[in-house]
Order: C-alpha cells, then sequence, then structure tokens
C-alpha cells in the first residue's frame, strides 16, 4: 500500500469510528470502564499502525499540511498512554510483509 494522504484519512476515521463503538460497547455491557474492556488490546494495535502509518507519511511528504502533521502528533500522544497494552511480537505488524502477517495470523 502507498502511503498517502487519503490513506492516512482513512485509517484515522477508521480509528476514531473504533474508539466510539468501543465506548458503546462499554456503555452497553453496563457501563464498564473501557480500562476494563478486553477490546482495548485491539484498539491499541490499530492505534499504534495508524502512527506508524502517519510518522512515515511525515517523512515521505515535503509539503504536508499543518493539520495533518497535528493530528499524526495527537495520535501519537495518545499511543503513548496505551503503549503498554499493544500485542507483543518479534516484529510490529506494520514492518511485517504480507506472508509473514499471514504466517502468524495462521492463515
Amino acid at each position: 500500500m502507498a502511503v498517502s494522504v487519503q490513506q492516512f484519512i482513512k485509517l484515522a476515521n477508521f480509528y476514531n469510528q473504533t474508539a466510539m463503538l468501543m465506548s458503546a460497547i462499554c456503555v452497553q455491557k453496563g457501563g464498564i470502564a473501557l480500562e476494563n474492556y478486553v477490546g482495548r488490546f485491539w484498539g491499541a494495535d490499530v492505534l499504534e499502525y495508524v502512527v506508524e502509518y502517519g510518522r512515515r507519511l511525515i517523512a515521505q511528504e515535503k509539503n504536508l499540511s499543518p493539520e495533518i502533521v497535528a493530528l499524526v502528533n495527537r495520535f501519537a500522544a495518545q499511543f503513548e498512554r496505551v503503549r503498554d497494552l499493544v500485542t507483543p511480537t518479534q516484529k510490529p505488524i506494520y514492518e511485517m510483509t504480507l506472508e509473514e502477517f499471514e504466517k502468524i495470523m495462521n492463515i
């Protein structure tokens, strides 16, 4: 996948919708705290991917809008708070080839 601003915006929207859905699930399950929701690990993995994609976009694009840079920085700050929830692997998912990812996921 080529790194582009449009793809980053799609990923950012996906993460925002995921966070909203996770909050709604917590409310539906009786108002449990987000820290106690089992899906928080998956949310942290998604956020890690979005942050790394944004970092690569900043490194690649020369005339990137300040709004996109601010968004990447906001996601990075948010990720720092949940860094310990990320699924541990030998290699981060964003550095894996498709074959490596399929092997790990047993696809």
